[in-house]
């Protein structure tokens, strides 16, 4: 059985190594042969994930006539990629891309930071902001007063508070997608919700489309699920989807389900128009795929004018293709646990029934808390407080990072609380190893590929702002520096990644 579970075609592949910048070579510098040159690029694709890990490249013969080369240049190469690990081939069933073992996915940057290393280390691992007070006190006060109804109950609500269900339907509303309080299901947290999701449609060893690079929790979970996920490419800076790439999984590897950030998408920040949004949900509809549409960056527009497109759901009215997942721990603190599953009735009916075999339901004062804050416009309120946060503190972080990192390369989205950067070359696993030593704590790329994709990044949060964002790029000037000299304490010396 072939390894691979998507595929590039020979004009893709020629179009993607078109785009990569040549460097200049320096005085005397010699160039590489035509197949080393050709293997590099291979290889920069794929750990920037632009080529997926696992995904069949075109026969020799076949690129070699949409680069113009020899066949010889492209059997050279492939066979210096099999040599370092980043192809695998099998007779008849072709070549398919792979990441060396021995490298595997780094495990530091997204675990919250114990509060005693707060004082001495710069924390940029969770996209997470402090409360917004005074709201998160108000909301609690609330919840206390409206909870002796409810301490007279056995305190299970699978689905999650009538009032609660209720006030998120009346909000769909609101925006243009009738919704009745049988359509919503209440869970703790977003993480709590796509697990039971993935739970009840995919089965150990289905296909499980993702995009790529995509949230890094998200992924684990799935992976721990034993789901076999199928990476799909981003469009280049903050275009949203590559819809031919999209159309391409869904028709090729039929996967089961689909994760996909529309809005402020996690790490890009990249925002998926109107028309993405209505091509993929066609496009998954003529699959019979199910699309998990996670919302819980969807409040966190920053910039003034900016029109937000509507809801994926909106285009998927029979209910059928979309499953819609929001949550409180973005919009409003991580603490608050919250959130929940907006999708068809019988879907909410069997999500709620297989609660019984997992947390029963979602504790009752953090839905009193929830709801007091939607019902008395405490909401609103926090969530602008929260955009001013991630507003003031993104633009001192990218401020900061052009003064003292005018190498590193990004796109500043007008949403969502992080910034994707590409690190010049740089190992991005090697700095968040050597920025750890300098004080400053970062998610390198890899953590957010498929398999260890994307080394040539990380991901940096609109979590500090001020004095400690312009620290915070100091220390990774001064990590970047170190990973540059190779001064690595005696381990083996920093990869780049150059074409």
């Amino acid at each position: 059985m072939a390894q691979w579970t998507s595929a590039v075609g020979a004009a893709q592949l020629a179009r993607l190594l078109n785009s990569q910048q040549e460097r200049p070579a320096g005085p005397g510098t010699r160039r590489p042969p035509a197949y080393r040159a050709l293997a590099d690029g291979v290889r920069l694709l794929v750990l920037e994930g632009r080529v997926p890990v696992a995904a069949r490249l075109p026969a020799e013969r076949e690129l070699a006539l949409s680069l113009s080369v020899s066949r010889t240049t492209v059997a050279a190469a492939y066979e210096a990629l099999r040599a370092e690990g980043f192809l695998e081939s099998r007779r008849g069933a072709g070549s398919w891309t792979a990441v060396p073992a021995g490298n595997p996915l780094p495990a530091r940057g997204l675990e919250p930071l114990p509060p005693e290393a707060l004082g001495s280390m710069i924390d940029l691992g969770c996209a997470a902001l402090p409360a917004p007070e005074p709201w998160l006190t108000r909301a609690v006060q609330g919840a206390l007063e409206e909870l002796p109804p409810y301490a007279h109950t056995h305190g299970d609500y699978p689905a999650g508070l009538p009032a609660l269900r209720e006030m998120l339907a009346e909000r769909y509303t609101a925006r243009g997608i009738p919704t009745m309080p049988e359509q919503i299901m209440v869970t703790t947290g977003a993480m709590g919700a796509i697990d039971a999701i993935c739970h009840l449609f995919a089965g150990r060893g289905e296909r499980i489309a993702v995009e790529s690079p995509s949230y890094a929790n998200i992924l684990q979970l799935m992976r721990e699920a034993g789901a076999r996920l199928v990476p799909v490419a981003m469009a280049e800076g903050l275009a949203g989807w590559d819809m031919d790439r999209w159309r391409q999984v869904l028709r090729d590897a039929a996967p089961r389900l689909a994760y996909v950030v529309a809005d402020f998408h996690n790490p890009t920040g990249a925002l998926a128009d109107e028309d993405q949004r209505r091509r993929l949900v066609d496009a998954a509809r003529s699959a019979g795929t199910v699309l998990i549409v996670d919302e819980t960056m969807s409040e966190l527009h920053l910039d003034d004018g900016l029109e937000m497109p509507r809801p994926v759901c909106g285009f998927d009215p029979a209910g059928s293709t979309v499953i819609t997942v929001g949550s409180a721990s973005k919009a409003f603190w991580a603490g608050m646990r919250i959130g929940w599953v907006r999708a068809a009735p019988d879907v909410i009916r069997s999500l709620v029934a297989a609660r019984a075999y997992a947390d029963l339901g979602t504790p009752v004062l953090e839905q009193l808390a929830v709801n007091w804050l939607l019902s008395t416009g405490g909401w609103e309120q926090a969530v602008e407080i929260r955009r001013t946060q991630a507003r003031e503190n993104r633009d001192a972080l990218v401020t900061a990072l052009r003064r003292e990192l005018p190498g590193w390369e990004y796109d500043v989205p007008r949403g969502g609380l992080t910034l994707w950067v590409r690190t010049g070359g740089l190992s991005g696993s090697r700095l968040a190893e050597v920025g750890e030593r300098v004080g400053v704590r970062v998610p390198s790329g890899p953590r957010f590929g498929v398999d260890g994709a994307f080394e040539g990044y990380v991901r940096l949060p609109f979590t500090v702002g001020g004095a400690v964002a312009d620290e915070a790029a100091t220390r990774l000037a001064a990590a970047a520096r170190l990973v540059e000299s190779g001064a690595n304490g005696g381990t083996e010396s920093p990869r780049t990644f150059v074409a």
